[in-house]
């Protein structure tokens, strides 16, 4: 696995952070940034500098046999994008200079699929079908993209198409092409073998992600129908669950018993944080409580950070941290620890503060200078990780 990468990957993902933690500094004090465009830069480096080349990295490394060069040269065309964005949205939001390298980026990404297409070696049947299928969802989630200058064009920013654009960009990112290339990953590394039992998981697996967006569509389209089918999607993702527990218990303990403490830590915080992930969206079936989320802005950055930073961020970290990239010292337990004690309690403070809003409550007491300072923990915790990772002289080629 190559070091070199993953060290880029963290760095964009530090840089994601700290913009982060900044936009949670402007409740507290003043910074000389537009909030909006923070915020779209924030969000830009953490999706496509962070988990997006993160999963580049760990596609090519286990579903690419030969070391093409034409992959890390894509690497670095696609990185040179995400610096594009980090430079340019912070001062200009959406405009002529970050556009162009959101577009390269889509551009960069399209190719990608077409040599993973063209050059993946997956043996197991499973894995290879999990694969496509992510990157099938990441083609298809950026038509959402596609839609926003027509949607500008014909009805405004405001207008419900211009949301809901918005809206399958982001839902088909996160639960199409980010989560369903975790279980690829996932379920190669735990050896899942196809079966019966492995086609019903994918059939709802499925049926869930594309059900699941008529919840969002709901919120700004009103229609019962829209709730009857965000039920039945929600019903998918609980038989999925079933079955996915199913499926990994014949290996997963061999697999876990050979792994670090840390890893299996990190394993465990993945696995409660996906069954949350998937509790909350269940009391979507409650119309009262889907209406609570989509009024109250801190619990849907909760639940994007449950699935970025807890499931997504845990599954990673848990893939790179092989020997010899890291070594198991304290630099690295404190790095992970302090990392996930920075996510449990921010998650807790905008759940919380979610609540007080909508019940009428106002501020829980010092809730943005405490929000500001569990912040700190996560750049904290990645730079102790990055500094592991530097110190580690041993590494693969």
């Amino acid at each position: 696995m190559q070091k070199k990468l993953i060290i880029v990957c963290l760095i964009n993902f530090l840089i994601a952070a700290l913009m982060g933690l900044a936009l949670r500094y402007t409740y507290v004090g003043d910074i000389n940034f537009d909030y909006r465009y923070l915020t779209h830069a924030h969000s830009h480096v953490a999706m496509l500098g962070w988990v997006y080349l993160m999963l580049y990295t760990l596609i090519v490394y286990y579903f690419i046999e030969d070391n093409k060069p034409i992959f890390k040269r894509l690497f670095w065309v696609t990185q040179l994008a995400v610096v594009g964005m980090m430079i340019s949205f912070p001062f200009q939001g959406y405009a002529a200079i970050s556009i162009t390298f959101s577009t390269l980026h889509i551009f960069c990404s399209y190719y990608f699929v077409y040599l993973i297409w063209k050059h993946q070696k997956v043996s197991n049947p499973v894995s290879r079908l999990l694969l496509k299928t992510a990157l099938v969802f990441m083609v298809t989630s950026t038509f959402g993209v596609w839609c926003l200058g027509p949607a500008v064009a014909t009805l405004g920013s405001a207008s419900a198409f211009y949301q809901i654009a918005i809206q399958f960009f982001l839902h088909f990112q996160f639960n199409g092409w980010f989560l369903i290339a975790v279980l690829a990953l996932f379920f190669h590394v735990f050896k899942v073998e196809d079966s019966k039992l492995f086609r019903q998981f994918y059939k709802v697996l499925i049926l869930s992600t594309l059900l699941t967006f008529a919840l969002p569509i709901h919120w700004f389209l009103p229609h019962n129908g829209l709730l009857v089918v965000n039920a039945i999607g929600i019903v998918s993702q609980l038989i999925m669950l079933y079955y996915l527990v199913k499926l990994l218990r014949p290996t997963f303990n061999k697999t876990l018993i050979k792994q670090q403490s840390l890893i299996k830590s990190l394993y465990v915080f993945t696995a409660l944080c996906f069954i949350l992930k998937i509790g909350l969206q269940a009391l979507g079936l409650l119309p009262e409580f889907s209406q609570i989320v989509y009024t109250q802005r801190n619990l849907i950055i909760g639940f994007i950070h449950l699935l970025m930073l807890g499931v997504i961020t845990g599954f990673l970290f848990s893939l790179i941290f092989k020997k010899p990239i890291v070594s198991f010292s304290k630099s690295l337990y404190v790095g992970v620890y302090t990392f996930v004690i920075g996510f449990v309690f921010t998650e807790l403070l905008l759940a919380i503060q979610g609540f007080n809003f909508y019940l009428g409550l106002g501020l829980f007491p010092n809730y943005y200078l405490l929000l500001f300072l569990f912040s700190i923990l996560l750049p904290l915790g990645i730079m102790f990780i990055l500094y592991n990772i530097f110190k580690t002289k041993q590494h693969e080629n």
